[in-house]
Parts: structure tokens; sequence; C-alpha cells
């Protein structure tokens, strides 16, 4: 039984004796040296190596022109011409450096440049890890990466990641923009920025700011979240998140979108949008409204998708689908809406209406037609049954005007002139001054003129063809005071800018609401790294 004991007991210790030596540091390997030499009386306790000196530790070897090798300390002190290499992965040059065999870390210094495969790291000083094989400096430093050239007051390289990460005043510089940040992680091999905190993008075509960005510096395609937005000479692009592709000047934004046109005092808002600089095109949709400003006042224009084309002086607003407007005076409803700013002319499309003060007017065709010079509202135009509607101001009845095409002109914004031709027809309830019902007023005529005054009907005066009178209102019977064709839908009017909107949008907006909150919660956290960085050197192998 004893045998078998001792054995195991032998056993045992071998094992840990091997894990010891296993875990014991490395000696460093003095490979050539043209001289060698020991003198005690300068250099205690230590090997002066002189000429070709070439040292390898665990992988890693140093070359230089003179070295002092403290034997017993593991620990190696380089001057001349010093270079550390390991592998094909990192080259770290100098004038001096120390490298300390037993906790595997070198210190580099006097023109210290590291480079990679990728990228050139050029400064003072140069620490690297081998441990955690993280490279650090803490001098002003150049890096060159191909076209982009990085400048910081510090930073850390990740060897195996070949990632740069700086957390202080950072520039990268490429012949197409400028990238100004406090917060970066930079992948060498792909290029690809990471961003966090205030941080800016300057170029001559644009100006981007973001707290919370993705920039791929090679394919020059981008992601921007947190308070981000694209400024041009013209234009601001906000969105909680805005996709920009440089090549094309392509820009799309999602949630909260905003979009201000400078020049032409006009904003657009939505959930989505895509802006096409170069064809100075926009697409919005999900809650899209474009608001201009027009004499002290702004008109909102809601469609299911917004199209603005065309540049300063002749762009071209494009409405779609249940499409809703209004402005202080005014408002109505259409299928879509066409509004050029070179001719001043917005068509109302497929099932008009239109209300200014308390009249309703629909027809088939229907155009509103501004002021070139001033963009103030001039005329308008209806084309192919004409109907104006007002409800009698103290009974249940309705002042109706009906014929073929309408002509009117606007002062201050509401109707004042109004001229209905045609095949005209009225029913108009008449009151005296103490606003008591005198009758009720039914004729036809070749065309009707009609003057308001504070938004409610002055005088009508009726040409050719009269025929007509005034009924007192005993004899005029309910069925008989409607024109055929009225449709009174004073339950559909748009009162203010948020009745533009329908239902189901509105809720849409509140789930929007709801998940923007969230993200802001977790503005502080830092973007995740993209599938496309981390495998980038395994698709560049395949």
């Amino acid at each position: 039984m004893k045998k078998p004991l001792f054995f195991i007991r032998c056993c045992l210790l071998l094992l840990c004796t091997n894990l010891i030596l296993a875990q014991a540091p490395k000696k460093i390997i003095v490979e050539h040296s043209d001289y060698f030499e020991v003198n005690q009386v300068e250099i205690p306790d230590a090997v002066l190596l002189t000429g070709n000196v070439r040292v390898n530790h665990d992988g890693v070897v140093l070359t230089c022109n003179k070295a002092y090798y403290f034997q017993k300390e593991n620990y190696i002190k380089a001057f001349g011409n010093v270079q550390l290499v390991q592998g094909d992965t990192l080259f770290l040059n100098s004038k001096y450096a120390e490298y300390n065999g037993n906790v595997k870390k070198a210190f580099a210094t006097g023109n210290a440049v590291m480079s990679s495969p990728d990228a050139t790291l050029a400064t003072d000083t140069i620490n690297f890890d081998r441990n955690t094989q993280e490279v650090f400096y803490n001098s002003p430093g150049t890096i060159v990466n191909k076209d982009n050239t990085l400048k910081s007051k510090s930073g850390k390289y990740y060897v195996a990641e070949k990632k740069f990460q700086f957390l202080t005043a950072v520039t990268i510089t490429n012949p197409t923009y400028v990238i100004k940040t406090n917060h970066l992680d930079y992948f060498s091999n792909s290029g690809h920025s990471y961003l966090l905190g205030p941080s800016t993008i300057t170029s001559k075509t644009n100006y981007i700011y973001t707290e919370k960005g993705f920039y791929d510096t090679k394919k020059n395609l981008a992601h921007f979240l947190n308070k981000s937005y694209i400024r041009y000479d013209d234009r601001v692009i906000k969105g909680d998140s805005l996709y920009y592709d440089r090549n094309r000047e392509f820009a799309s934004a999602t949630r909260n979108v905003k979009i201000t046109d400078s020049i032409n005092r006009g904003i657009v808002k939505g959930n989505y949008a895509e802006i096409y600089k170069n064809q100075d095109s926009m697409f919005v949709t999900k809650r899209a409204v474009a608001v201009n400003f027009v004499e002290n006042d702004s008109v909102y224009i809601h469609g299911k998708k917004l199209m603005v084309t065309g540049k300063e002086g002749n762009r071209i607003i494009r409405a779609f689908n249940n499409v809703r407007f209004y402005k202080t005076d005014m408002s109505g409803k259409c299928d879509s809406i066409h509004s050029s700013s070179k001719t001043a002319l917005t068509k109302l499309i497929r099932n008009p209406i239109l209300w200014n003060g308390e009249n309703q007017i629909t027809g088939d065709i229907m155009h509103l037609i501004g002021n070139k010079n001033t963009k103030a509202l001039d005329s308008l135009k209806v084309l192919n049954n004409t109907f104006l509607v007002s409800k009698d101001t103290l009974g249940t009845g309705y002042n109706q005007v009906k014929g073929q095409n309408l002509f009117g002109k606007f002062e201050e914004g509401n109707l004042h002139d109004v001229d209905i031709i045609k095949n005209t027809e009225v029913i108009y309830y008449m009151r005296n001054d103490a606003k008591e019902l005198i009758g009720i007023n039914k004729n036809v005529s070749s065309k009707i003129n009609i003057i308001f005054d504070k938004k409610t009907i002055e005088t009508i005066t009726f040409f050719k063809q009269v025929d007509g009178d005034i009924f007192p209102e005993k004899e005029l019977p309910e069925n008989a005071r409607k024109l055929r064709g009225l449709v009174w839908r004073g339950d559909e009017r748009i009162k203010s800018k948020d009745d533009i909107f329908p239902p189901e949008e509105n809720e849409d907006n509140d789930k929007i609401a709801k998940a923007t909150k969230a993200e802001d919660a977790k503005k502080d956290v830092p973007m995740k790294i993209r599938k496309e960085t981390l495998n980038y050197d395994k698709k560049k192998k395949k």
C-alpha cells in the first residue's frame, strides 16, 4: 500500500512543479550582439550589449544599437534604432526603450512610432502592455491610416481589435471632411468610427453634429443618433436617427424628423424622410406636415406622403392621399395638392373643399393663386359644380350659392369679392340691422357678384336673366330651402393645426413618443459595435 501512495505523491509533486515552471516568467534570450561586456562599476548587475543587438522574449524580438541587460530582473534598456516586433501585428520604433520580461511591458520614447498593418502612430512616448495587448500614449500623437490623419493628445490602441480609442480632443482629417470629437473609437482596418459625446463633421457640402454616431470613412456611410443634424447652405435636417451617404449626398431620417428651409421660410416634419441633395428633393411620410410662413401666418399642409422638389424660386410641394391644410383664416381638404413657388399656384386635386371664415366652398377643380412677389394669397378659382355655403347666422337654414365657376379675390387672407358665373342659383336669408329675418331670397341668374365684409356676405348682385323673388319664411317650405347637391360638411371643418392629422396617425405618433423616451434613457450608452466592424477582416479574406 505504501508504494502506490508514494507514486501518487511523486506525480502530484511533479505536476505542481510543472505548473510553477509554466507560470514562471520566461527569460529574455540574447540572440546576437557584436560585443558582450560585464562592468560592475559602470553598470552594476547588468550586461552591456553593443552592436547589432537582438534579443527575444516569448515571441517578441527587440533590436537596437546598444542595450543594458539586467538578467536577475529580466529587464532590458535599449538605445539607438530601437525596434520591438510582435509577429506581423505590431512594430514599435524609437530612440530609447525599456522592456520588462517579468510583467511583459514595454516603454518607448524619443520619436516613438508604432506601426500596424493598417496604421502608423507617431508620438513622444508609447507604452505597450503585452498581457492585455494594449498600446497607450499620453503625449500629442498623429495616426496615419490611408486617407485619414488622426491627431489627439492621448489615446489607446487595442492590438487584437485593431482599434484606437480616444477620450480627449481628437481630429480626423480626410481630403473631403474633418471630424472633431472628445470620444472616438476608430478601427484602423475597416476605417469605422464610433463617436460618443458632442462631435462635428465639417466638409464643403455640409456640417454635421451628433452626440452618438457611426461613420464608415472608407465607404462614406454614416448613422447618427442623439441630437444629430445635417446642415446644408439652405436647410437643416434633424431626426432621432439619421442615415447619411456622402457619395450620393443622400440622407434619411427616422422619428421626430424636422427639415428647416431657411431660404424659402418653410419647415417639413414627419417620422420618416429621404433627402436627395443633388436632386433638390425630399420625401416625407408618417405624420408628414409642411409648414410655410406667409404674411406673419403659417400654412400647415398634411398628407400621408409629402414631396418637395426644385431649387430656390422653383420649389414644388406635392402632398398625396387624404390631404388636409390649415391657416388661421382658412382650411381645407382634398385628395392631393400641387403647389409651385415659381407660379405661386396651389392646385387642390380631387374632391376639394375649402373653408374661409364661415363659408364652405366646393367644386371639381380648385386653384389658390398667390402674389408672386409677396407670396400672399391673392385669388381663388373654382371650376365646375361650384357650391358656396354658409349657415344662417341665427336660424337653422343655409345661405347657398351654386353655379358652374367661381372667381374670387382675397384681402388680408379673406374672400372679399366673388363672381359666380353660368347657371347660378341662390338661396339667401335676408336680415335687417336688428338681425330680424326679412325673407328668403331665392333666385337664378347668369352671374352673381358677392361682396364679403368681416367674413360674412355684405351684398349680392345678380346679372342677366334674373328670375326669382324674396319669400316670407312661412311661404317657402323646408324642402324648397335647399339647392340640389347641397352637402353641409361643417363637422369635417379643420379648426386648428392639430386637426390636420387623422386619429390613426396620432396613435402612431404616441407610440413613437414612447419609443423616443426609451431611447433618451439610453443616450449615454455607447453604440454597439456593428457586425461588419467585427467581421471586417474575415470578409476581406473571403
